[in-house]
């Protein structure tokens, strides 16, 4: 299975049965609230959502190669367990640097919101 299989099957399940293999030891990764260093810190957060929020969906939009990045546009998808339990949802794109061995060395989410934008989510009921 190529890398970009391997991601597209990723985003499919997740944040099920990931595929961390594909990702360098000391990977680079960042989105508009963290940034950190390490395959074993990307798990732990990838655990964390699992863990914390329900009903989690990573919609693929679009995924495509150019030269040694591999870029993605998704909605994410989830339900924060609040007692009123609102429904969110982030647009955004990533993009993911691979080496000489196919192993992602760098991994940045951009966001097509900002960050207020998804907190006001969780108490503005959505208009549409």
């Amino acid at each position: 299975m190529t890398l970009l299989e391997n991601i597209k099957n990723d985003y499919q399940t997740f944040p099920n049965n990931q595929t961390y293999s594909i990702y360098a030891d000391n990977v680079y990764f960042k989105d508009p609230m963290t940034e950190f260093t390490g395959v074993k810190r990307y798990q732990e957060m990838i655990q964390f959502m699992s863990t914390w929020f329900k009903n989690i969906d990573l919609e693929l939009h679009n995924i495509y190669q150019s030269d040694n990045i591999i870029h993605t546009q998704w909605t994410l998808h989830w339900t924060t367990p609040l007692p009123w339990k609102p429904p969110i949802s982030i647009p955004g794109r990533s993009e993911m640097t691979f080496n000489e061995q196919n192993l992602i060395i760098s991994h940045i989410d951009y966001w097509n919101c900002s960050r207020w934008d998804v907190l006001k989510q969780h108490f503005v009921p959505n208009p549409s």
